[in-house]
């Protein structure tokens, strides 16, 4: 049963997209991770034109940041300040990037930079998942201990610091402020929430506690993902709604049986079993970039 993406500008079997939206869902209830930074080169390698893949995916993150934000509130693992610090950081950032993203499309090189960043930061997400992985179950079996997340250095010196009580620091108010710049650059580019990128820096450059952690992260996501849909949609027109609605509709399913899987898994092989799949997709996507096109034309003028 085809379907066609008015947007995209492709028709595409529907079945294919619910499987696609499933599949993700259960990554993310398997993995513990929103799952945007696999959605996004998958949708390219369907067919999906890269623009709209990046802004069709930040719309599913507001999604699903908000049903996973409910219950962090409920348990009282919201940093609110902290989260409105890095919200303010990630609205200046996520705005900027959108005209960034106008920008290189402009100039006809936005493919090139959604495809060369995917698969960078692809690489490095699949490396240090997998190492880390393996090396919490090789300390854990020679009974070492384990390092300890928080230290402090040069980002703690700096100036306007703020107390965040629920997280127990007192640090400048400028490191969130930059680490949420940095990921709303990242989210209006990449149409990725950030979080694999964001909870690692709110752990080990912020010093929070990780119970306080994924909370906070979705919460200053879902406004984020929020702005930058708002302006694609506006801006650059590259929101396609009905694919969003059937990714959505396939991932709440999966991420159903994901869920129930991940407490029959070892978490330090979840995290090498993910690495592996995030390398293949970089694999996939260099190939992509590398391999010489199957229908080859130029453009000239008349003889």
């Amino acid at each position: 049963m085809q379907i066609y993406l008015p947007i995209a500008e492709l028709s595409v079997n529907v079945l294919l997209l619910l499987g696609l939206g499933g599949l993700i869902g259960f990554l993310s209830g398997i993995f513990g991770v929103g799952g945007g930074f696999l959605m996004t080169p998958l949708l390219i390698f369907i067919g999906v034109p890269p623009p709209v893949a990046v802004a069709t995916q930040a719309n599913n993150v507001v999604a699903s940041s908000i049903s996973g934000v409910i219950g962090h509130f409920r348990r009282g693992n919201v940093d609110v300040r902290m989260g409105v610090v890095l919200l303010a950081g990630g609205l200046v950032g996520s705005t900027a990037g959108v005209r960034i993203f106008k920008l290189l499309r402009e100039i006809g090189q936005i493919d090139v930079v959604i495809n060369l960043s995917y698969a960078v930061m692809l690489a490095v997400v699949g490396i240090l998942m997998s190492w880390e992985g393996a090396s919490a179950i090789i300390r854990r079996r020679r009974e070492m201990p384990q390092r300890s997340p928080h230290f402090h250095g040069w980002a703690h010196r700096l100036p306007l610091k703020v107390r965040f009580p629920r997280s127990r620091l007192y640090i400048s108010a400028l490191l969130p402020l930059t680490v949420g710049v940095a990921i709303g650059v990242l989210s209006a580019i990449m149409g990725v929430g950030g979080g694999f990128i964001l909870v690692p820096a709110m752990i080990y450059l912020i010093g929070m506690p990780t119970s306080v952690v994924i909370g906070t992260s979705l919460f200053q996501i879902i406004f984020v993902a929020a702005n930058v849909t708002f302006l694609q949609a506006v801006q650059n027109q590259t929101v396609d709604i009905v694919l969003a609605l059937l990714l959505l509709l396939g991932s709440v399913v999966g991420a159903q049986y994901g869920s129930h899987m991940a407490t029959r898994v070892p978490g330090d092989m979840l995290r090498i079993l993910l690495g592996i799949i995030v390398i293949a997709t970089c694999g996939r996507l260099v190939y992509e970039l590398v391999s010489v096109p199957v229908d080859l034309y130029t453009l000239g003028g008349p003889a």
